[in-house]
């Protein structure tokens, strides 16, 4: 079975992307954990349309893990990655923890302001600490032109442009667009943990943003929307950790549609949490 090429250290990557640079080649980086499914690769399809070489990182970052959460099984699937990737990508930079965070590494970047303020953070408070530190590495480690990143994970997206903004790396920072299952659920590596009788009640996540975003462009209030949506999740059987309106840019909380927004949700069926977001 043919794989891509990879390289281990910061070292083996910067030299492959100097030679594309000599070359005049234009890069781009696709950064994610592995467990590659169709929407990595579709994040990968479109670095190839942006780029002449793609690199793919694949790292489980431990530092946006807090304590009780999932990093020790999160599914690893390296070679079956490497697999997926044979003719997709260039090159796949897979280092392990000591190359990313050598003994002694004591520097992390964090972010204020409403990209971080509630949703994600409410819940998960070092977590945008550790992706905004490990994308600062990747870029730096890989100078791209382009880094491309999907929208399920909209506020990562937000945080890291707004850090590629304030930081001024060179790298222009672009979302793709959530791939989905035919049922509307979105593509996720942590959909493996659902049991069947939880997949099947999956999608009612999406079907509720649907619903409400209809509903706030009709011009019901949103707070009684907001409260119907989490109702409606609540009796499906899901612990709703947030669903919120917020300005589509800066994140901040709206109460109505006077400018673009983004209805986003994070709640847990069973031992799994989900997240989803959608335009209004």
């Amino acid at each position: 079975m043919d794989r891509v090429a990879t390289v281990e250290t910061v070292k083996g990557l910067r030299e492959a992307v100097a030679s594309w640079r000599g070359a005049g080649e234009r890069v781009a980086l696709v950064p994610t954990m592995g467990a590659l499914h169709e929407g990595h690769l579709s994040l990968v399809e479109r670095a190839r349309a942006l780029a002449d070489r793609v690199v793919v990182s694949i790292f489980v970052n431990p530092t946006q893990f807090a304590p009780n959460e999932d990093f020790a099984k999160y599914p690893r699937t390296l070679d079956e990655d490497r697999a997926k990737l044979a003719g997709l990508a260039d090159l796949a930079y897979t280092p392990v923890v000591d190359e990313m965070y050598p003994p002694g590494f004591a520097t992390t970047v964090s972010l204020a302001g409403p990209a971080t303020a509630g949703l994600e953070d409410a819940f998960r408070p070092t977590h945008f600490t550790g992706v905004a530190t490990v994308v600062a590495k990747l870029l730096l480690q890989a100078l791209p032109d382009v880094a491309i990143f999907g929208e399920k994970d909209y506020q990562q997206l937000k945080v890291i442009a707004r850090m590629a903004r304030d930081l001024d790396f060179s790298a222009e920072i672009i979302g793709a667009p959530t791939v989905r299952e035919a049922d509307g659920l979105a593509l996720s590596s942590r959909n493996r943990y659902l049991s069947d009788e939880e997949r099947a009640l999956a999608p009612t996540l999406h079907r509720t943003l649907q619903d409400g975003a209809a509903r706030l462009r009709a011009g019901e209030d949103a707070g009684a929307v907001v409260t119907a949506g989490e109702d409606a999740l609540a009796a499906a059987g899901f612990a709703v950790d947030y669903l919120a309106l917020r300005d589509a840019e800066t994140l901040a909380p709206v109460s109505d549609l006077a400018a673009p927004a983004r209805l986003l949700v994070a709640a847990r069926l069973g031992a799994t949490r989900l997240i989803d977001n959608i335009a209004v």
